[in-house]
């Protein structure tokens, strides 16, 4: 497949049902990078359980001033639980700590954007995700031909809005697609 390298960057991976992962199971990951030498994402659509993050703030030392926002803690995906990744709106760009993915989207991992966010001063949209996503050289590829994902454009209120439990079928709308058609077990919708 003489897939473009910079194919998925910037794009919405949505697991179909069926694929055999459970960690994935109804993900929609949103890709930050995407190359030969592999992929990273981040889960929009799975809150943390038992973390909320003025809880993390006071975790990290991070005094909450008075125009702070509550912004909802997610699982970005199996790898380094311990890191927290910020995706959120270009108009919040910190040098070399953020990686600008495209025009509307970037992402931010260092401290400096939840102490931004805490005293109010942070991007205008935000999501932030504990852990990410990532895969080898090849390996999404290969799950993707295995029928293990789809892909669509992005959607703001699909990267930050509130409704969890509605992102993965509001993904398969960008695609025309009817999620109850998709049932791994037939039948059963």
């Amino acid at each position: 497949m003489g897939m473009d390298q910079a194919f998925l960057v910037g794009k919405l991976l949505i697991a179909m049902p069926g694929m055999g992962d459970s960690r994935f199971d109804h993900s929609v990951i949103y890709m930050c990078a995407h190359s030969a030498d592999g992929a990273m994402g981040l889960i929009v659509n799975k809150p943390a359980p038992d973390m909320r993050f003025s809880e993390l703030l006071v975790q990290l030392g991070i005094e909450a001033g008075p125009n702070y926002r509550d912004i909802r803690v997610h699982y970005g995906g199996p790898v380094e639980h311990g890191r927290g990744f910020v995706l959120h709106s270009a108009d919040y760009l910190q040098g070399a700590g953020t990686l600008q993915v495209d025009n509307d989207t970037a992402m931010t991992a260092t401290l400096d954007v939840l102490e931004d966010i805490a005293r109010g001063r942070g991007p205008k949209s935000s999501m932030l995700a504990l852990g990410y996503s990532g895969w080898g050289p090849g390996q999404l590829e290969g799950e993707i031909a295995g029928n293990g994902w789809l892909s669509c454009d992005p959607r703001p209120e699909i990267l930050f809005g509130r409704a969890n439990e509605h992102k993965w079928t509001a993904a398969l709308r960008v695609l025309g697609i009817d999620p109850l058609l998709l049932s791994s077990q037939g039948g059963r919708a």
